[in-house]
């Protein structure tokens, strides 16, 4: 698997590619199938687990502008006001560890839940994708998600 600074790097280089601002917290949850059933069924009203959830604290619309890959802007932008130095707390991400390993055992990871990958592969995508979940990116109409995809594939390889 993945350590934990590893895991830390990860969203902090989220936070810095979604334009969050500086310093900045977000709180990483690992967690079991059973935790993110009961939160899937509290808060999406959806049975079972899910690999990710992310409970975001500010509107997308605080965050920079989040292009899609023609130029267009896909969201508003605003900004954080915060005095110098102030971190502020952006939310939290759940991931679930036992469906990351039940994914890549079954060779339905990635981006496209269609390919293999290791365990940590896949844990390293849900962290880097909840985190900007949390900072205002989405994925529900086509041109959001080529951009978060994008952007997802950029932050995993260090770019």
């Amino acid at each position: 698997m993945l350590p934990a600074a590893a895991l830390a790097r990860l969203a902090a280089r989220s936070l810095d590619a979604a334009g969050a601002p500086a310093p900045a917290s977000v709180g990483l949850i690992l967690a079991d199938d059973g935790e993110l059933a009961a939160l899937n069924a509290e808060h999406m009203s959806k049975r079972g687990p899910t690999d990710v959830l992310s409970f975001p604290l500010f509107e997308a619309a605080a965050f920079p502008p989040h292009v899609d890959q023609s130029g267009d802007v896909a969201s508003a932008g605003g900004r954080f006001r915060l005095p110098p130095g102030q971190r502020v707390h952006l939310g939290d991400v759940v991931v679930s560890v036992e469906r990351a390993v039940e994914q890549a055992k079954q060779g339905r990871g990635g981006q496209t839940s269609d390919r293999a990958s290791s365990a940590g592969e896949e844990l390293a995508l849900l962290v880097v994708h909840g985190v900007l979940h949390v900072c205002g990116w989405d994925h529900a109409e086509p041109a959001e998600e080529l951009a978060m995809r994008a952007l997802e594939r950029r932050i995993l390889a260090g770019r």
